[in-house]
């Protein structure tokens, strides 16, 4: 499973005593990976999500949306197929809502990710290529949104 799918969370799940790099390279170590390659791919993913002038900053000196953007990194640095993020936007002001969703569709259009978004924000929503709405368990409806 670490090695095919990355996880995003609303809360970020970022370790506090670690530093964004060493949240960022910690599934690589997990699995395995030689640290010196672990730490290069971590610096890498940081840079990809625009981060990788906070590298060595831990959490609490971050702002939410610097600390979900360090959640992505961990999430796209073992390079996975898919990605789940649950509500990736919850906890972020509009403006940062929006920067992490351009940041999901450009990585999906530069890399080929598959995002599978859960959200109760229908401008997130409306963002994604296809809407699939749910409730209790059942499928309501499944839409592709009209580009804005």
């Amino acid at each position: 499973r670490a090695m095919k799918m990355g996880f995003i969370f609303q809360n970020y799940n970022l370790l506090p005593v670690l530093k964004s790099v060493e949240n960022v390279e910690l599934p690589l170590l997990v699995r395995g990976d030689d640290p010196k390659e672990a730490r290069g791919k971590a610096i890498d993913a940081l840079a990809a999500v625009g981060l990788d002038r906070v590298a060595l900053k831990k959490p609490a000196e971050l702002s939410g949306g610097q600390q979900q953007r360090v959640a992505i990194a961990r999430a796209l640095v073992n390079e996975p197929d898919i990605v789940f993020a649950d509500e990736p936007t919850g906890n972020l002001d509009s403006e940062t809502s929006h920067e992490v969703v351009e940041l999901m569709k450009a990585l999906h259009a530069k890399k080929g990710l598959t995002f599978i978004v859960v959200t109760h924000d229908g401008a997130v929503g409306n963002q994604m290529q296809r809407v699939i709405v749910m409730r209790n368990g059942g499928i309501l409806k499944s839409f592709r949104p009209t580009p804005a």
